[in-house]
């Protein structure tokens, strides 16, 4: 899939807010600090367009971006660690249950894992909530780059031994690296299937 045009559109503090579901939507989500900013702007190749942070906890709304004129990647608050309030916390994450849950032209999910550790708890228990959910998602381990290629491989195989615990089929995986564009073309190519689907 070659992106043309990328462009900002909206944030809203509640899915109801959001823009009109008459195309279809690939969301983004993942702990605090996952990259994922980063991950939008490696695969839209706009540097500007998701603002990045050192701050956990930057992305408060769901952000709605138009791609190509054709459909909506949406870039949706992170989850766990966040400065934030406990009440404000449970807003975000009731904001995002309902998004996930009642969004009717929500394709695919795409779950941002950092690809520097091993399996952690909350991304785990947010998978299963997708899960009991029915949401359908995808799993994209970030920041490959930042550890050696053996330390990544050993961190995604025994994040998918996890899942296999609960999960009797695994989803579809990629691996990336904003800086270096790594997973680039496998992710858009990902996406471009989901929507001619």
């Amino acid at each position: 899939m070659k992106i043309n045009s990328a462009e900002y559109v909206v944030s809203s503090p509640d899915f109801a807010k959001a823009p009109k579901p008459d195309k279809p939507e690939i969301a983004f989500i993942g702990r605090s600090n996952v990259g994922k900013s980063s991950l939008i702007n490696m695969l839209t190749d706009n540097r500007k367009l998701a603002k990045t942070s050192a701050t956990p906890g930057k992305t408060q709304m769901i952000n709605h971006f138009i791609i190509n004129n054709d459909w909506y990647l949406v870039d949706l608050p992170g989850y766990g660690f966040a400065k934030v309030s406990q009440n404000a916390r449970n807003r975000w994450e009731q904001m995002i249950e309902n998004y996930l849950r009642k969004r009717e032209n929500l394709v695919n999910v795409f779950v941002l894992i950092d690809g520097r550790h091993g399996p952690q708890k909350i991304d785990i228990d947010f998978i299963n909530r997708l899960g009991k959910w029915e949401v359908p998602f995808s799993l994209v381990f970030t920041k490959s780059d930042k550890e050696t290629q053996r330390v990544v491989s050993k961190n995604v195989k025994d994040f998918l031994e996890k899942m296999r615990e609960n999960w009797q089929f695994l989803p579809r995986h990629f691996v990336t690296s904003a800086e270096k564009k790594t997973g680039r073309e496998k992710v858009l190519g990902f996406i471009e299937q989901l929507l001619l689907a």
